[in-house]
């Protein structure tokens, strides 16, 4: 009974986690790419640091879903 719970647990975390790198792949993404592409808000931003934000928050995506798939492994049977 505890191995179905501890796996329940597991398998929770790393939904969280991947749901947390979901955000971050659509906040700091897909939303400031919009943004420049759409001129939204009337601000200018230089290029270099539209792609510098995706860069950081692109890998903190992969990190989170990395980190989830390996959460993952340890699930027993």
């Amino acid at each position: 009974m505890t191995s179905l719970i501890d796996n329940e647990r597991t398998k929770l975390l790393a939904n969280a986690l991947d749901r947390a790198s979901t955000a971050c792949l659509t906040v700091g993404v897909v939303a400031p790419l919009a943004a420049a592409l759409y001129n939204f808000g009337g601000v200018t931003i230089q290029p270099w640091v539209v792609v510098l934000g995706v860069v950081i928050w692109l890998s903190g995506a992969v990190v989170l879903h990395l980190t989830a798939r390996s959460v993952l492994g340890g699930l027993t049977q």
